[in-house]
């Protein structure tokens, strides 16, 4: 066929699975994932079942493709490489390229289908505006977090208690069910309503004007709308045309003068048609296998509960309509069944939804006052700015004597960037070789283009390198500078943090942002590795789901967290540009802010130092946190 690209590398896709119940495939990321290889029709990976359990059950087999090619396989079985992530995970031959997790996996299954057939660019649309659908990380983004994890889990929950029990409606669907029922946001969303208030008046013209056709144009669609009483939503006509039109003609044509000029605060909201708002994404095909098998034992067994979920009833039945889904659906075993019709709100059955959903809100302080009266509350308990001595402030790599591929000048980086990535390099490239064994393994988490990571490899032969990142982009570049200087020590890994369960030594990051050093810490200690981590934009710390703030016990008793978030905040202000006096409080707030998580630590068996780095005009960020179990 033209278009169709032959030659693509050998990639292996590993998923996990436990059991099956009734057509549900455990674990539901396993189910989402074959669905949206029958969606794309893809068969460019070959595809290994990895049991959890010693019994199979085959007619699995029946429910997928022929055209798909299963291989039944034992965790010992799996690659090296993919012995230290969770499934589902991607590898490319030679095995040292893996990348994993939920929604890592997905997004390169549509690049990969696309990219075999470059027609079906229906398949790229799924990746959303700018390409961006699920892309974030579940540790920094709340929905993909409910999207790729907590919804996955906690209906693999509910279906497991639901076979001898009523069990409770769990509050991630309550969240979801909030969630459609909030405006849609997108990027031309003051067009869109514009022609949605056109449509609405026309409509209450009366009856003899009732069948006039407006025509409207959305993203240089036309789309042809009856204003009559049965006609569609403005916002189901975009979304479908947008899944059925391929062409995208010119337009000239001009709303009405009192539609563009209607303020935008008398302007209709837009109303979800889809997960993320008006178009079919990535979103929905991960959501479909759980809210599938959710309803369908919410109409077996707790039928009285569905009028709770008008909106997600109504996603379930409209997400039928997208072309290929149903077929798609089927191969996976998924069978469609209808749903009653609903006449109840989300809003009057749940007016204390908020309440209800347990949803984090992060409320933005206003900071009055600045940090200092925060600072003296520290000191007059003894806590005080305070850093270890650099135990060599004058070491440096010999830069000259290593290969290009090494050193970030390789990189696309202005010479006075590369000199101070060169001296943030040596800095932790020091602490790291001074603790480094022959045999151990070294993980450079959110390691970029590789430049930590890459430089420990050459230093370190006898030791396994791991380069952990989210964005793969970066993590090719780096690939392909290791690929130069030709190591064979060294593993990328592209995945969020929270995917990656191997085990190592020595933990390091470089400028690891808000609360992503917390994570590495945690790890750490986890696994009783020693870490060194430079961290960056304090500003983005906050609670999470995993970590509440201050950290430690010492600062815990002293300050409360809207104090601890100023400190935060004024630890941003350490750019040069600034005055010298405030980029010495800056500097101060870092130092107070790292020494709380050097206290928590310590509180976990480590001996922890807060040091600076080397000249400190490497980087207005220059704080390390250097842990050693004891």
């Amino acid at each position: 066929m033209k278009g169709i690209k032959k030659s693509l590398t050998e990639e292996y896709l590993y998923l996990d699975f436990s059991h099956q119940v009734e057509g549900c495939i455990f674990p539901l990321h396993t189910s989402v994932t074959l669905f949206l290889l029958s969606y794309c029709n893809c068969k460019i990976f070959k595809v290994c079942l990895v049991l959890t359990r010693e019994s199979t059950d085959v007619s699995l087999f029946n429910m997928l493709s022929q055209d798909v090619k299963i291989q039944i396989i034992s965790r010992q079985e799996l690659p090296p490489i993919v012995q230290n992530c969770c499934l589902p995970a991607v590898v490319e031959t030679p095995d040292n390229f893996c990348r994993a997790g939920l929604a890592v996996v997905l997004r390169h299954i549509i690049q990969k289908s696309y990219e075999a057939d470059p027609s079906k660019k229906e398949i790229l649309e799924l990746l959303g505006f700018k390409k961006t659908c699920l892309k974030a990380c579940a540790e920094v983004s709340q929905w993909t977090r409910l999207c790729e994890l907590t919804i996955p889990l906690a209906i693999e929950k509910f279906l497991k208690e639901s076979s001898d029990q009523c069990p409770p409606i769990p509050a991630e669907i309550l969240q979801l069910e909030k969630k459609l029922s909030e405006p849609v946001r997108v990027h031309n969303d003051d067009k869109l309503r514009r022609q949605k208030l056109k449509q609405q008046k026309a409509a209450r013209v009366g009856p003899s004007l009732a069948k006039e056709k407006i025509k409207s144009k959305v993203h240089g669609q036309e789309i042809s709308e009856e204003l009559d009483s049965s006609s569609r939503s403005l916002e189901l006509k975009v979304a479908f045309a947008k899944l059925t039109v391929q062409e995208e003609p010119a337009t000239t044509n001009r709303e009405p003068s009192h539609i563009r000029k209607a303020k935008a605060s008398d302007l209709p909201p837009l109303e979800h048609v889809f997960a993320e708002g008006l178009y079919f994404t990535l979103t929905d095909i991960v959501l479909l296998p759980c809210i599938h098998h959710f309803l369908l034992i919410i109409c077996k067994k707790l039928s009285e509960k569905l009028v709770e979920f008008p909106l997600l009833a109504a996603w379930y039945q409209r997400i039928q309509e997208v072309p290929r889904v149903k077929t798609a659906a089927s191969q996976c075993g998924i069978h469609f069944f209808h749903l009653p019709e609903l006449l109840t709100t989300s809003n009057e059955l749940h007016p204390n939804l908020n309440e209800a959903t347990g949803v984090e809100e992060q409320n933005e302080p206003s900071f009055i006052g600045g940090p200092r009266p925060t600072m003296t509350k520290l000191m007059e308990k003894g806590i005080e700015v305070v850093f270890s001595p650099h135990p060599s402030p004058t070491w440096t790599l010999d830069w000259n004597s290593l290969p290009a591929a090494v050193s970030p000048k390789e990189g696309k980086m202005s010479s006075d960037r590369a000199l101070r990535k060169q001296q943030q390099l040596n800095n932790l490239v020091y602490m790291v070789t001074n603790q480094a064994k022959p045999g151990d393994r070294i993980v450079d988490f959110c390691s970029g283009g590789g430049h930590v990571g890459i430089v420990l490899a050459h230093m370190l032969p006898l030791c396994q390198v791991t380069l952990i990142e989210n964005k793969e982009l970066s993590l090719i570049r780096a690939k392909k500078r290791s690929d130069e200087l030709g190591l064979s020590n060294i593993w990328f890994i592209q995945a969020n943090m929270e995917y990656f369960t191997g085990m190592f030594n020595i933990g390091v990051v470089l400028h690891a942002c808000g609360v992503a050093t917390d994570m590495v810490i945690e790890l750490c200690i986890k696994t009783r590795a020693s870490f060194v981590t430079c961290p960056c934009c304090y500003g983005f710390i906050q609670n999470t789901s995993k970590f509440n703030f201050p950290k430690s016990e010492q600062f815990k008793k002293t300050l409360s967290y809207k104090e601890h978030m100023i400190l935060c905040r004024f630890a941003d202000q350490t750019a040069a540009q600034l005055p010298p006096q405030r980029r010495l409080i800056g500097k101060q707030c870092m130092c107070l802010v790292d020494l709380d998580r050097a206290r928590a630590a310590e509180e976990h068996g480590y001996s922890v130092q807060v040091i600076s780095m080397e000249p400190e005009s490497c980087s207005p960020k220059n704080n390390m946190i250097v842990g050693v179990p004891i």
